[in-house]
């Protein structure tokens, strides 16, 4: 079974679609319900809430969680005990360890050939396969379930919201305690904490990331006054604006249409995704970034001197340009919790 620059091949994907249709039912009657990643009728934007819905009832002492590498770490052993637990089928089975243990062709950034995996490979699962993401929740499902079934919650005033490998704890004043299990948990399970990227917050007076949104302290301008909120993280707004930048470049001269419609793409599901908790701020800054990047493009497109400002003003390039507005977007009220 070979891998193309660590992707399957289509007859591969095709096999691995058909058996994760038959093994993900089985599986997702056993999933943690503080599991979002990769799961049907779930997503980030549900753990997102979660947190936020935890963090409002006092939850704000942090774990704030980072795993090394954790698809390319975990033990195959392992994992097909896990799945063994579940499924009973050998030829199933047979063709996991047989995924698991494919060779992966793989480019570095010069071009040079490398191959990874094999039958001596003992660990990690290929990216880019089908059935990776429900290979990986199958084993985090075991740190989740042991949380649980061994009583964490209640006992370090706790609780975890997992999105695949990304995990944050939310206690009342016990989250170093419960951050001293987790590492002594994920040893166990062959897994390591990132020490360099894992931390204690106190999200009364910091704030800490996750799933591309910011939690913690947060300022209402129109009472003077703090709560505990959710917003778009300043590494997200960040991205957006280098998307946003490396369309909007006086190389690129495909036709107005064509680029006001790649641009409204990239705003449009970024505002869909982040469209709760406080945004005004973030889309405030993106819509401020959006516009005099457009103004800039286009009066170099049509050779207007100096900056626009005359010819492109709001107007024009969110009305008759048709260039959304973040700001404008219907909206719903933002979700608060007084600090």
């Amino acid at each position: 079974m070979q891998f193309a620059g660590g992707v399957p091949t289509i007859r591969d994907r095709v096999i691995q679609t058909a058996a994760k249709i038959v093994i993900e039912p089985i599986f997702e009657a056993d999933f943690e319900d503080n599991a979002y990643g990769y799961r049907p009728a779930r997503g980030a934007v549900d753990a997102v809430k979660e947190v936020h819905r935890h963090l409002c009832r006092g939850y704000a002492d942090i774990v704030d969680a980072d795993l090394s590498k954790y698809f390319d770490a975990i033990p195959h052993s392992e994992l097909i005990k896990s799945v063994a637990r579940r499924v009973v089928d050998r030829n199933v089975l047979r063709l996991i360890k047989m995924w698991l243990r494919a060779p992966i062709e793989e480019r570095d950034a010069d071009g040079t050939r490398r191959m990874s995996g094999g039958k001596r490979n003992t660990r990690g699962t290929p990216q880019g396969g089908v059935a990776s993401p429900l290979l990986a929740n199958i084993y985090m499902n075991r740190f989740l379930k042991h949380w649980r079934l061994t009583g964490c919650g209640d006992a370090f005033q706790a609780h975890v919201v997992s999105y695949a490998d990304d995990f944050v704890i939310l206690s009342r004043g016990r989250a170093a305690e419960a951050l001293a299990w987790t590492k002594a948990v994920m040893t166990k399970l062959g897994l390591t904490l990132n020490e360099a990227k894992t931390s204690l917050r106190n999200a009364r007076q910091e704030r800490f990331d996750f799933l591309g949104y910011s939690f913690g302290a947060h300022w209402f301008e129109a009472n003077g006054k703090w709560y505990l909120g959710a917003s778009p993280s300043k590494k997200s707004v960040q991205r957006l604006k280098t998307r946003v930048g490396e369309l909007l470049v006086p190389s690129n001269i495909d036709p107005w249409p064509e680029v006001r419609d790649k641009l409204n793409r990239s705003l449009r599901g970024w505002s869909n995704y982040f469209g709760y908790g406080s945004r005004s701020k973030a889309y405030r800054s993106v819509d401020q970034y959006v516009f005099e990047r457009v103004r800039r493009f286009l009066a170099r497109r049509h050779k207007v001197q100096g900056r626009g400002n005359r010819r492109f003003i709001f107007d024009v390039i969110h009305r008759e340009l048709g260039i959304l507005c973040l700001q404008r977007l219907p909206r719903a009220a933002p979700s608060r919790a007084s600090r």
